[in-house]
């Protein structure tokens, strides 16, 4: 069965499938990216792993897959193919793109896992059918994926969509990008979790605690929330002012609280907007599966470069 692979590499652990032309998981592994012992460890795991993955392709789908397509955290430049920064994993500059070809004889294609992932919440997932969607992933730090007409805009130097980074706060909390009041300081899974574990004095708080607590009528954490919610939709008008989407989709850690993110976050959107048009914002469908089906989804595109005939089965 023609077939690509599709590899998701996280900060500590890897996702991968094995995807028909459909969109079908064929196949599903994960393993360690063994970034304990270091960069150059991760790439030989990032390899080895691929080359498993076509093995298994071999011996159970009866051929090789057609190609492949890795999406990798960092600073990613999918035009080069370079893997360029990732402080989790250590590496500058690998030429990862490069190192998949020459071990699978295959064509690889390379992304960003957050702008990888947008696009298949924007093709397949959350924001099918709509013509411009802006993905925002709510983790560690928040990053975003402008979607245009299927397709997901990496802009002139890779950094497009990086709503984090707006400045909600100015004067604020100092953020490792250097400057000071940046988004993800006050709206991340990770900024709340640091809020909630002082307000509540539970050292190892997280996140979901303050949803639990806020769902609970706690008056601490209701202002910890609320706190982020009035972050969150300053960033996101500031984005929707830009990008006009028709869907901004919701995604990450935080969004799993559901209505307790979302119903207060839909209201402080519409009470900033003023000639803005109010976008559907909707939660993310496909979960912790989108940056393996947005890597596949890569793989088939670039295999419809040089295949124009596989247009009409490639999901």
């Amino acid at each position: 069965m023609r077939h690509v692979i599709a590899l998701d590499v996280g900060g500590t652990a890897m996702k991968a499938a094995l995807i028909g032309p459909d969109g079908a998981l064929l196949h599903q592994a994960r393993r360690a990216t063994g970034r304990e012992r270091g960069p150059d460890a991760v790439v030989e795991e990032i390899l080895g792993f691929a080359a498993d993955l076509r093995a298994h392709g071999i011996a159970h789908l009866g051929e090789s897959a057609a190609a492949a397509g890795v999406s990798v955290p960092g600073i990613v430049d999918a035009e080069r193919g370079l893997a360029v920064y990732a402080a989790n994993l250590g590496w500058r500059d690998v030429p990862l793109r490069e190192l998949l070809a020459e071990r699978l004889g295959l064509p690889v294609a390379l992304g960003h896992d957050v702008r990888t992932g947008g696009l298949a919440e924007g093709r397949i997932g959350a924001g099918q059918g709509a013509d411009r969607f802006f993905f925002v992933a709510l983790g560690t730090g928040i990053a975003g994926a402008i979607g245009v007409d299927g397709r997901v805009e990496a802009g002139a130097h890779g950094f497009a969509g990086e709503v984090g980074h707006i400045v909600v706060r100015p004067g604020g909390t100092p953020c490792p990008c250097g400057q000071r009041g940046c988004l993800e300081r006050y709206a991340s899974a990770s900024a709340v979790s640091e809020a909630w574990a002082e307000a509540s004095g539970v050292p190892g708080a997280d996140a979901a605690d303050c949803a639990k607590a806020v769902d609970s009528g706690d008056p601490r954490a209701h202002q910890v929330w609320q706190d982020a919610i009035d972050a969150l939709a300053d960033g996101l008008v500031t984005a929707l002012t830009l990008l006009d989407p028709r869907t901004l989709i919701i995604g990450g850690g935080l969004a799993e609280a559901g209505d307790t993110l979302f119903t207060p976050l839909r209201t402080a959107v519409q009470q900033r907007i003023t000639f803005q048009k109010l976008p559907t914002i909707a939660p993310a469908a496909l979960g912790d599966t989108a940056g393996c089906l947005g890597a596949g989804l890569l793989a088939w595109d670039l295999l419809t470069i040089t295949d124009p005939d596989l247009t009409e089965v490639t999901p």
